[in-house]
């Protein structure tokens, strides 16, 4: 297991049908984001990594907030998952995400 590396999954919870419901993300040791999977209302997931961004998603800006600090927004809950739940989930939705 890589200790270096955090894994974050994230509820968004709004009622706009444009953004992302659920946000699954591999962090780095400066907590940019690697990897991210997003979740939308229809169903669809979209993927985001070095080499791949969609319309909908791509990787963010500089650091990701720890998670005590985005849960502090009522809109948001945010929980650590382990890595091998990430890589089954990237695993099952990346290779079909949009690009």
């Amino acid at each position: 297991m890589n200790s270096t590396k955090k894994y974050i999954d994230v509820l968004w919870k709004h009622q706009s049908d444009e953004d992302p419901i659920r946000l699954v993300s591999e962090l780095g040791v400066d907590r940019s984001e690697l990897r991210k999977l997003e979740f939308f209302r229809d169903g669809t997931v979209d993927a985001a990594d070095c080499g791949r961004e969609s319309p909908r998603t791509r990787l963010g800006i500089g650091a990701v907030p720890p998670l005590d600090e985005i849960n502090q927004d009522p809109q948001f809950e945010g929980s650590a998952i382990t890595e091998e739940a990430f890589e089954a989930m990237w695993l099952e939705h990346a290779h079909s995400a949009k690009q």
